[in-house]
């Protein structure tokens, strides 16, 4: 459920309608509901309501400070994967001790600033991760709370690219080794272990793999609580698939249900990390068509939004609803379209064949569920502006990324002197 919907013929966010929008601040531009943010937020802690659980929204899926405002009131920690994303965590009212440090690359600046602020957890990815950790906390006299990020060899049956827990991939220490790789920890003075973290992808509409994947997690705490080891916390990840105008996946209440039966008597704090499950469909991408194409074997809508702004179709084939944002009558004719951006390159596709109305230059369409994995994830390709994000709330609406544009980046450059410069 999100809370944009036709009223009076326009298409609006809760009761901000998009084409005002767009007169403001010009398109393409994102616009989240602070309405759908709630709701998705409450009914997902509400699955592990009477469970000692935390929800730390993945700030990787909308790093946008007013986002994690708006979930940090509702008590939400954060999962981050880089400096960055914990300084955006603080910045948007997350305090450090509701924050674990997720990633494969930390870099010792990374780790020695988190830890000076008092991060609640740092997820240790490999072996030689954990040995900086302990350097770092040495060096600044404190012992690091670390969990040891398990790969449990889980085929999560998602996209080749958002699968994180197979033995092939980059994330996490393979299971089979975690036991020698705790009592490493264990040893090291500067090190203070304090759970078991998994997490196997992103996207997933089947729940057996978390069942797979859990049931290994409890495998694992009873063999370290057999060597003395106190397990207290269980990072359990994200990943819970949303619906994009697909099979409706399931629902947060079944997912906690999973959590309930493999886990959740063994005594420990549950750390949960969903971020496309709160942001994805509480945000859209709005723009502008510039051209309607009539090719030799397919009609082209071409829109002033490019793969810079949403690189998901182009990066993971994904599918997103495209609506147009006035209207279209009940019995409107459509016909096969190809709603493509305008960067150079053929992959600059939002979608192939797809069923529309009549559209013609001047006329808004907005993609949908684009609140996760979009403006995070834009860039400046063919020297294109970043787009604004907008966030809404009852009536009123706040501009809380302005547009970043061609002469804010040739800004940030220069000419070095041989060349002529100053």
């Amino acid at each position: 459920m999100d809370h944009f919907r036709y009223e009076g013929g326009r298409l609006h966010a809760e009761a901000v309608a998009l084409d005002t929008l767009a007169e403001e601040v010009g398109t393409p531009f994102y616009c989240y509901s602070t309405a759908t943010l709630e709701r998705h937020y409450e009914v997902f802690a509400a699955g592990f309501a009477g469970l000692p659980a935390t929800v730390c929204f993945a700030v990787k899926a909308n790093g946008n400070i007013g986002v994690i405002r708006t979930l940090a009131r509702l008590g939400a920690g954060a999962d981050v994967v880089s400096g960055g994303e914990f300084k955006r965590a603080v910045a948007g009212g997350v305090p450090a001790g509701r924050i674990v440090f997720s990633g494969v690359g930390k870099t010792a600046a990374e780790i020695a600033s988190t830890l000076k602020a008092g991060v609640w957890q740092i997820n240790v990815e490999s072996e030689p991760e954990l040995e900086a950790v302990a350097e770092v906390a040495g060096a600044l006299g404190v012992r690091a709370p670390v969990a040891i990020r398990i790969n449990p060899d889980v085929d999560a049956n998602t996209h080749a690219k958002i699968t994180t827990g197979k033995s092939e991939n980059k994330f996490g220490i393979e299971w089979t080794r975690a036991h020698a790789v705790y009592a490493r920890a264990a040893a090291m003075p500067q090190i203070r272990v304090v759970g078991i973290a998994v997490h196997i992808g992103s996207q997933l509409l089947d729940l057996a793999p978390f069942r797979n994947a859990y049931q290994r997690v409890r495998d694992l705490v009873a063999l370290l609580r057999a060597d003395g080891l106190a397990i207290e916390r269980l990072d359990l990840g994200g990943g819970l698939g949303i619906p994009y105008g697909q099979a409706p996946s399931p629902s947060p209440a079944d997912y906690a249900q999973v959590v309930k039966d493999t886990i959740a008597d063994l005594g420990c704090h549950l750390i949960l990390e969903p971020g496309r499950m709160i942001a994805g469909n509480a945000g859209i991408l709005v723009t502008r068509v510039i051209y309607v194409k009539e090719g030799a074997t397919r009609t082209f809508v071409i829109v002033d939004a490019g793969m810079n702004d949403l690189i998901r179709p182009a990066l993971y084939d994904a599918h997103h609803d495209i609506v147009p944002v006035e209207e279209p009558a009940a019995n409107a004719h459509l016909r096969e379209m190809d709603v493509v951006g305008p960067i150079c390159e053929t992959g600059d596709t939002f979608a192939q064949q797809r069923l529309l109305p009549a559209l013609k230059a001047g006329d808004l369409l907005a993609i949908r569920t684009a609140g996760a994995y979009g403006a995070v994830m834009a860039s400046a390709y063919n020297a294109r502006s970043l787009p604004p994000e907008i966030l809404v709330k009852g009536d009123t609406f706040h501009v809380v990324r302005e547009r970043i544009g061609v002469d804010d980046l040739l800004a940030r450059e220069s000419v070095p002197n041989w060349l002529g410069g100053p």
